[in-house]
């Protein structure tokens, strides 16, 4: 019998109560799901490209226990920033003590602070901007039409960003996830740096607004892929990191075609668990408890569903090592 990984044995002896607990029964019921040949889709709020999750996000897409993702674009994009740029990040440990005029200097060395990380404008922002604006250039040229993460996709999968390379391309989720092919879905793409660098391009006329796919096309395509992956009994999890539109926007598919569309026989998801540090009494999906998700037609009675209240750098790396044995 294969001996435990380091991370099930620490939890199992340690992770009895509380929050701990949660985090591996969490990990067992979404490894079961999985077993009994159900699909999962994780979504990615916050700045997790930038904590660097993608160095256990990768494996879990290579050993195929993460089938969709839907991200923010910030998550898109930072993945690959740390791809490209590595070694020009800064990081500012005693972030919580800087001045404005500290905070000023950094942006007049082009340093963008996330927390105490620290992206550089012209190896990352400017780096991925001329090749993503030749992407979209062509695709408008040839009349097509592409979704966010497929333009990522094209740069990845030509080989033209690997002259920039500075990390392991086994640490970038999205090089898993292009490898893949696998589906992912982007909303509100907009808010993010190459969002706001493509609306610049489209006001200064260099493309049109038309030559990205917008959220409503990718809720269309979640509608069918979600509905084609379950016509076989097929059950879809969903494992939420963090909150926000990363979240909420491919959670209302199934309500939407249950109570819009009237397809009554797609199930349910059929897994849930979130990590969030929201608090609940303020009203915001992102601090929903899972049963109120019962009352949007969003999961059922008897749905296992999970919640870590903890800081989602920390547990989700410990779920997916936990899954992977490691």
């Amino acid at each position: 019998m294969k001996e435990q990984g380091f991370i099930r044995s620490f939890t199992a002896r340690h992770y009895k109560h509380f929050n701990a607990a949660v985090v591996p029964e969490a990990a067992a019921a979404y490894e079961a799901h999985l077993t009994a040949g159900g699909k999962m889709m994780v979504t990615l709020a916050g700045a997790m490209s930038t904590a660097e999750l993608g160095k256990s996000l990768a494996e879990m897409i290579r050993q195929d226990k993460v089938h969709i993702i839907s991200c923010t674009g910030a998550n898109l994009e930072e993945d690959i920033m740390n791809l490209v740029a590595h070694t020009h990040y800064a990081r500012v440990p005693n972030y919580r003590d800087l001045t404005p005029a500290e905070e000023q200097a950094l942006l007049d060395r082009g340093m963008n602070r996330v927390t105490d990380t620290c992206i550089p404008e012209e190896e990352a922002f400017r780096r991925l901007e001329q090749h993503m604006v030749d992407l979209w250039k062509a695709a408008e040229s040839e009349g097509r039409r592409h979704f966010p993460h497929e333009y990522f996709y094209q740069a990845i999968n030509s080989g033209v960003l690997e002259q920039y390379y500075e990390i392991d391309p086994a640490d970038s989720w999205m090089v898993a996830a292009a490898e893949k092919g696998l589906p992912i879905i982007c909303p509100g793409w907009e808010d993010s740096t190459l969002g706001n660098i493509f609306a610049s391009h489209c006001i200064a006329g260099d493309v049109v607004p038309s030559t990205v796919k917008s959220g409503i096309e990718y809720m269309i395509w979640l509608a069918d892929w979600y509905t084609q992956t379950t016509s076989d009994g097929t059950t879809i999890g969903f494992f939420q990191v963090g909150g926000g539109i990363a979240g909420d926007f491919p959670i209302c598919v199934v309500p939407m075609l249950h109570q819009d569309l009237g397809r009554d026989e797609v199930p349910l998801w059929a897994y849930f668990c979130q990590i969030s540090d929201s608090t609940t009494s303020y009203g915001s999906y992102s601090g929903a408890v899972p049963n109120e998700k019962i009352t949007w037609g969003k999961l059922g009675v008897d749905t296992p569903k999970f919640i870590i209240e903890s800081d989602a750098t920390i547990v989700a790396p410990l779920v997916f090592g936990w899954l992977l044995d490691w």
